[in-house]
This record gives C-alpha cells, structure tokens and sequence, in this order.
C-alpha cells in the first residue's frame, strides 16, 4: 500500500493527466470549428462544412467527458487537500468563479451551436462559435492563473498565521500568470493542431485521397505550423522566468547541482542528485549561462544553494522537460518540412515518411503537455503553495486513501474507453452530404438505422 500522501498525488496526478486532454481539445478544436465553418461561408466549397459537421460531433463528446472528469476534479481538490482550500480559498476563488461562467458560457453557446444548425441562419450559426472558443480559451486562461499563484503566490498578506489584506486582482495576475497562461494555451493549439492531423495523415495512409481529408490535414498543419513556433518561443521566456522567481525548479529542469559561472546545457541524460551529476548527457558549453541571461559568463545558482529538503525530484523533473522540448522541437521539424515541400512543390506532400511524421507529432504533442505540467507540478515540490505551504501538510488526514485512488483510477479507465468506443463510432459514421443551395448548406445526414451506428 501507498503511504497516504503519496496516494493523493497519484490520485490528483490521475485526474489531472486525463482531464488535461479534454482541456486542450476543449481550447483547440472550437478555433478550427470556427475557422472551417468561416471558410464555407466564405468559399461556398460544402467539403469544409462536412468538416465542421463531422468536428462538431467529436466536440459535443470531448465537451461532456470533460465536464465529467472536471467535475471530479473539483470534489477531489477539497477531499484530498482541505488544507489548500482553506489557505487559497479566499485568495484565488475568484479565478474558479470566473471559469465557472466562462464554462457556462461554453455550454450555452455549445448548445445553441449543435442545435442550432437548421434553425439558426448560416451567419448566425458561424457566429455561435466564436463565444465556444474565446470562452474555452478564457477557462484555460482563469485556471492556469490559480495555478500561477500556487507557483508565486501574491496578493495576501500572513498576519499572526492567518492570511489576510486579500487582493484578488493582485492573486490573478501574479507574476507567473502571464508566462504560465501564454504557454498553456499555445500548447493546446499545438496538441489539437498536430492530434487532428494524425487522424488525417492515417487516413492518407490508408489510401484515403479525397478533398475532405485534404482539407482536414491542411488546415490542422497550418494550426501547428503557426502555434509551435510561438509555443516554442514562449517556453524559452517562462524558463528564463523560472530563473529568477522558481530557481529551485530551474535547477531541476537543468539539472544544475552546483552555482556556478558558465553553466552548460545538459541535453538528455540522468539527473543523479547523489552525485551531483546528469549522467550520459550531452553537453553544450555555456549554453545555459547565455539562454538564462545573454551572458556565457553569467551565474546559474544550483540546488547546492538550498536545503535538501526544499528540493524537487530532479531526476522526473529533469527527464519530463527533456521530453517535452524533444517532443515539441520535433514537431516543429515535422511541420517546417511539410510546409515547405508543400510550397515547393504546389501540392500536399504525401510521402509516407512524412506522413508517418506527422501521424507521430500527434502523440508526442499531447506527451509534452503531459510532461510539461509533470514538470510545472513536481518542479514546485516539496510546495503546494511555493514558500508558504508544504505538500505533505496540505494532505487530508482521512483514511482509505489507497481505495479512493483505485476507485477513481477505474472510473477514468470507464471514461476513457466510453470516449474511444463514441469517437469510434462518429468516425466510422458515413460523411454528410452536403449541397449549396440559395438559402446556404443543405445537408442530409445519414440514417441510422441504414449504417447501424
């Protein structure tokens, strides 16, 4: 069995690493709802509404195993951490209202949206999608700064132990919100960028040519194309963040043991925190010292400045941001290649290799968000609250902890093959037809009981 405290971050980590992909799709898929429907409007081609339609129906299923395991979410945070609940509540329970409306927001549109297709005019119908997207982009954006907080906590004031002189404002946009929030949304475009075009390079694969299925790999690559590079960039300035505000973290990411001038980069490797050393990496002279500061001289301060109690697990740490970049750089490479052989020769590329590339940027990308919050979370510990509370005093002292994680961790395991058994069947679904007529988009979706779906 699982010490208790140990069991609860399995448990919270559990849910977060399930929950996080419904909350990228949940970001991404409504922009690229949006703009397929813009471009039918615009282009009067019916082969970018059948893909709106088809999208629509992935985004109605995301959206409410979603909500499921969110909701989960929300009762684990104050049965595991009641003591988290208790500090922070008062401070950032505004950003959880906040999302809370945008959510509703999302719901309501989202609704008017799937319904909305024969009784709403087409103009209307493409407005509806906009509150779907900018209100999925604003939950991220309010939940990654409570996040935030908990990485450089401000706006209250700790008077003879109780916290006081709240500013809410001041909660919301501390300084790591705007770095964190920036990053977070980007890699969700990224993710839903590179996820739906795996599906649609597969479909190339297996010798699908149509123009339904060029148009889906196209526009997905071009969400990829222009969210990495920025996704990228905005990763090199949190790091240099991290830095200045979460050293400990930075030195972690790094594996940095010791201050000193001149750091290298160690790329790859195993951060060993016995010996002071990454082993088997590859190293680049003074890199770390330039990204950090500009300067190949600067000074980097290590994990020798700090008591070992304070910390994080510099092996996962270390190894996850690896991973993450990896995963990002080659996705980067994945659609840089596919971009310009597409300009070079005026046509899709359908090289299996490349293909066979961009089927594996899909996975990897989700493997970076995942890697990246593994990074953000373990790099904060041996803090739930960075320099005020302690994970293992923010831990509920209730018993049965190791039932509660199996408990949950089969309830995911129910969710996630609902979610693939519903998805399955809205792929294998035969495509509308769809047809331009005077009033717009007639289209007749297929009967089933003829398809048995």
């Amino acid at each position: 069995m699982m010490p208790d405290l140990l069991a609860a971050r399995a448990q919270m980590g559990t849910s977060l690493a399930f929950h996080i992909i419904f909350s990228v799709l949940g970001v991404g898929v409504p922009l690229l709802l949006c703009i397929s429907e813009g471009l039918a409007l615009r282009t009067k081609n019916p082969v970018w509404m059948m893909l709106t339609r088809r999208w629509a129906r992935a985004a109605a299923i995301l959206f409410a195993i979603g909500a499921v395991s969110g909701t989960i979410l929300s009762f684990e945070l104050g049965l595991l951490w009641p003591t988290y609940t208790r500090f922070a509540g008062a401070v950032v329970g505004l950003p959880f209202l906040l999302e809370g409306f945008a959510f509703f927001t999302e719901a309501i549109f989202l609704g008017l949206y799937l319904y909305g297709w024969d009784r709403l005019s087409a103009r209307a119908h493409w407005l509806c999608s906009f509150p779907i997207w900018i209100s999925g982009m604003a939950s991220a954006w309010f939940i990654v700064s409570a996040n935030s907080w908990m990485n450089t906590p401000a706006g209250f004031v700790i008077k003879n132990g109780k916290v006081v002189d709240i500013n809410p404002l001041q909660a919301i946009f501390n300084p790591s919100t705007p770095f964190e929030t920036v990053h977070m949304i980007l890699a969700s475009y990224v993710a839903t960028g590179f996820g739906v075009a795996a599906v649609y390079a597969v479909a190339y694969l297996r010798g699908k040519r149509e123009e339904y299925y060029r148009k889906g790999l196209m526009l997905a690559m071009l969400l990829a194309l222009v969210a990495t590079p920025l996704q990228i960039v905005s990763g090199d300035f949190n790091a240099r963040f991290l830095s200045v505000y979460q050293p400990t973290k930075f030195a972690a990411m790094e594996g940095i043991f010791r201050t000193q001038s001149g750091a290298p980069i160690s790329i790859g490797g195993l951060a060993d925190p016995n010996t002071g050393q990454v082993k088997y990496a590859l190293e680049i002279p003074k890199g770390l010292s330039i990204l950090a500061d500009y300067n190949p001289n600067a000074t980097i301060k290590g994990l020798d400045q700090y008591p070992r109690e304070d910390w994080p697990n510099s092996t996962i740490v270390h190894t996850s941001f690896d991973g993450m970049v990896g995963s990002g750089f080659f996705a980067l490479l994945v659609a840089v290649v596919f971009w310009a052989l597409f300009l070079l020769k005026k046509r899709l590329p359908t090289y299996k290799w490349l293909l066979w590339g961009v089927f594996l940027a899909g996975p990897l990308s989700f493997l970076a968000v995942e890697l990246g919050w593994m990074v953000t979370e373990i790099g904060r510990q041996p803090w739930t609250i960075y320099g005020y509370l302690r994970t293992k005093d923010a831990v509920t002292t209730a018993p049965l902890l190791n039932v509660s994680f199996l408990i949950f961790s089969l309830i995911y395991v129910l969710l996630a093959v609902a979610l693939i058994w519903l998805l399955l069947k809205v792929a294998r679904r035969p495509l509308p037809q769809v047809t331009l007529s005077e009033q717009g988009y007639d289209v007749k979706e297929p009967e089933i009981e003829k398809v048995g779906v």
